[in-house]
């Protein structure tokens, strides 16, 4: 997998405007990552919902609640770095758990 920056942002704005086309108020692109959702009439819960998902799926990650709401009110630039940060860590913690088992 792709681990530059610019490769990685790609990734994620595609995913972005995947959903964000999907709400005619979004029609802004202010890379929010909120306006992956509606903005007129937000989600009271917003884990596990295709976003997250899509994001999840793309980047081999495991995306709980709190990184959730921490996502919603980034900027996608700022989500890419985060993502990175959570491959990285959770990349180390299976590789921790495959060592133990051994």
């Amino acid at each position: 997998m792709k681990t530059d920056h610019k490769s990685l942002y790609d990734i994620l704005y595609g995913i972005y405007q995947t959903h964000r086309r999907r709400y005619s108020e979004n029609s802004s692109d202010s890379r929010q990552m909120c306006l992956m959702w509606s903005t007129d009439d937000p989600p009271d819960i917003i884990e596990d919902t295709s976003p997250f998902d899509d994001i999840a799926d793309a980047f081999g990650i495991t995306i709980d609640w709190e990184d959730a709401l921490e996502f919603y009110d980034m900027h996608l630039d700022e989500a890419t770095t985060r993502l990175i940060e959570m491959q990285q860590r959770q990349t180390l913690r299976s590789q921790d758990d495959t060592i133990e088992t051994d």
